[in-house]
């Protein structure tokens, strides 16, 4: 009978580039080479994203100039009859890069996932598995977070808006001509304002996850959340009117409530008590008395006279033997 021919050896599989930057054996050169390529195809997306993102400009322009034009003060009364929602510019190329601004916003929002993406695989090999596993958490609740307090400025812009436009009636024959570029700048600030708000109870959960802060801590916080949640949103809301400010503190307090919730449940699947912590305002327990009599019996009977002789004896209170003058102590 004939030999079986032999098999061939398999070909060892050769350990992705994920695999290399975790376990080190990526140079420096590798590294640096992987984070060009990365940043060079989220760059392109972006791009690409803002190129694409031109024709939809104008209807987001106009979508964003519906809460200023809604309102009876935008309507201006001519010859011809009535003219509303009129904006200024203050050059000839303004619209323009207002265009790609515009353009610009809404392919990082929609390119995000890619870009994203490219940015996390650059880090991810350095973390351990468990670390992946909550930045995968933290990363899919802080989009919709972020999405959600862009949302609700929306609504208060458009409930901010009336109030401000109310201010324009304190003269007769005032008149607001308003910028557009301006108006879109501060539309996006108070949608970034708003989002960084929403992720503030996000970050204490985060906390809560890496061990540094407890349930229990966060509950005694509760008067300092509060002040801090108005003070912020006092400090940073464009729109002076008070809806903003007091919508804005009150969804950040509902959020807090929340990852306060999941903080106490994180704890209790730690096995994390209130009984295992001390309040702030307790006093650290240093032991029975009988311990500090015992140790202070131990010291008084070391000590022996006939050490010293000639010597009055002079001791204190422990039994210790003081030299020249009287230890009250």
């Amino acid at each position: 009978m004939a030999d079986a021919p032999p098999r061939r050896a398999r070909r060892e599989r050769k350990p992705s580039k994920f695999q290399r930057a975790a376990d080190g054996s990526m140079t420096l050169m590798e590294h640096l080479a992987d984070l060009r390529s990365r940043l060079l195809i989220a760059v392109v997306v972006i791009l690409v994203g803002t190129a694409a993102s031109l024709a939809l400009s104008k209807n987001v322009i106009v979508f964003l100039a519906e809460p200023y034009c809604a309102s009876q003060h935008a309507v201006q009364e001519t010859a011809d009859g009535l003219v509303g929602c009129n904006f200024n510019l203050q050059s000839p190329i303004s619209h323009i890069s207002l265009y790609l601004k515009i353009s610009l916003y809404m392919a990082l929002v929609g390119t995000a996932p890619i870009w994203l993406y490219q940015l996390w695989a650059f880090i991810a090999p350095g973390l351990h598995r468990n670390e992946r596993k909550y930045a995968y958490f933290f990363i899919g609740i802080a989009a919709p977070l972020f999405l959600g307090g862009a949302v609700l400025a929306y609504f208060v812009v458009s409930h901010g808006m009336q109030f401000i436009m109310l201010l324009s009636g304190i003269g007769e024959g005032m008149n607001i001509n308003l910028d557009l570029e301006a108006y879109i700048n501060f539309y996006v600030a108070v949608m970034m304002v708003f989002g960084i708000g929403f992720e503030f109870p996000l970050i204490m959960l985060m906390l809560n996850v890496m061990g540094l802060v407890t349930a229990k801590r966060m509950r005694g916080w509760w008067r300092i959340v509060v002040l801090v949640s108005f003070t912020f949103t006092a400090i940073f809301t464009p729109t002076p009117d008070p809806f903003g400010m007091t919508a804005l503190a009150i969804c950040m307090l509902l959020l807090y409530g929340v990852a306060l919730i999941v903080a106490t449940l994180n704890d209790k699947r730690k096995g994390i008590t209130d009984e295992d912590q001390w309040d702030d305002e307790e006093a650290s327990d240093i032991g029975p008395s009988d311990h500090m009599t015992a140790e202070a019996t131990v010291g008084a009977s070391s000590l022996d006279d006939d050490d010293y002789p000639g010597e009055p004896e002079r001791r204190n209170r422990l039994g210790r033997r003081v030299e020249g003058y009287d230890d009250i102590t």
